[in-house]
């Protein structure tokens, strides 16, 4: 099987992102894995799509950190592959992370990956799910019952009133990350309101979401493959992410200062899931992370969910080989079938 994982720079790779997890297992599974940067794809005179893409040399390597500094070695392999001649493309870009710097790249992988299916690759997460769900306003296409009250605006006088009303909310960007720009307004921070609203709005929607008690103790990050929770050997794929200060910072991100910890998943979470799961899999929403905080779900995030470093590290089980396994699965049943699925179908099949 050849694979290629879609990232934003694989100069900034590190061999404890999910990414880098996915493509050691599959090397160790037999499988050839490259890595595209978001802007190395061309549309070519020919009307194929090619792109330049890297991937390690040799098969054998200790760990993902030996795996990940072979592929950014002067020995990687660089080559101009056609995309038609891939079995597999997983999107695995964020664009969030270029929308400041390069706000070219922040739908390139989607774009490209709709030509890629068109040639019959299989492209996860479905690129078309992705182009709808591209931002934090997904989250208000699910039932109410599982998210928290918010207020979505770029009025600052809309932001106070709803602030006022709550009492203590939380305000950030509604096409953001790694809780940049994300801040606590409490009655007492009134002062600093306004300052705090404008750097939100500088260059985006406001997000003004309710403040939920239970975020002191941090949130949980659970893994859902295919609208269902990612297990192996009957341990599930979860963290716990605990903040830095629970007084003065209430980002749960791991790029903001949280620590992992072993997670525990109750029924309020396992009903989180049984509720959405319908529209993921409708979605063509392969690999997701969804961001829970006592029994309301905060984010979900299906472009880049990270943290199976920690999953696997607290439950003891290899996460990564479960999720290749389960690609195998898909693209032998798309050799093997008799019928044409579209590709959203089986991405979450």
């Amino acid at each position: 099987m050849k694979i290629a994982f879609l990232v934003n720079n694989i100069a900034t790779e590190s061999p404890h992102y999910t990414t880098a997890m996915l493509a050691y297992a599959a090397i160790r599974l037999g499988h050839q894995a490259w890595y595209i940067n978001v802007g190395d794809f061309a549309y070519d005179p020919d009307e194929n799509i090619h792109a330049f893409a890297s991937r390690a040399p040799g098969v054998n390597f200790k760990n993902s950190e030996d795996y990940i500094k072979a592929v950014q070695s002067d020995q990687v392999v660089n080559e101009y592959i056609n995309i038609s001649d891939l079995d597999v493309l997983m999107l695995r870009n964020n664009p969030a992370d270029d929308v400041l710097i390069r706000p070219w790249a922040r739908h390139s992988g989607i774009d490209f990956g709709r030509f890629a299916a068109k040639c019959g690759v299989l492209v996860m997460n479905d690129p078309e799910g992705l182009a709808n769900s591209n931002n934090k306003l997904y989250l208000q296409q699910f039932p109410k019952s599982v998210r928290p009250r918010c207020l979505i605006t770029r009025d600052r006088k809309q932001v106070e009133e709803f602030a006022k009303a709550e009492g203590t909310v939380v305000i950030k960007p509604l096409f953001g990350s790694g809780g940049r720009n994300v801040f606590l307004l409490r009655p007492e921070d009134a002062p600093n309101m306004h300052q705090m609203i404008e750097t939100v709005a500088r260059d985006d929607y406001i997000i003004a979401q309710e403040y939920l008690p239970e975020a002191k103790k941090g949130d949980t990050r659970l893994f859902l493959m295919n609208g269902e929770i990612l297990q192996c050997d009957g341990k599930i794929a979860a963290l716990r992410r605990v903040r830095p200060d629970a007084d003065t910072d209430m980002r749960s991100n791991m790029t903001a200062g949280a620590s992992a910890a072993k997670a525990n998943i109750d029924d309020e979470m396992l009903e989180i899931v049984d509720t959405i799961a319908p529209r993921l899999k409708h979605d063509g929403m392969f690999l997701v992370g969804l961001d829970i905080v006592g029994s309301k779900l905060m984010e979900i995030n299906v472009f880049t969910p990270g943290g199976l470093n920690s999953a696997e590290h607290f439950e003891q089980v290899d996460f990564s080989k479960t999720i290749i396994l389960d690609i195998e699965r898909k693209v032998k049943m798309k050799q093997n079938s008799k019928f044409t699925m579209r590709n959203r179908e089986l991405a979450a099949l």
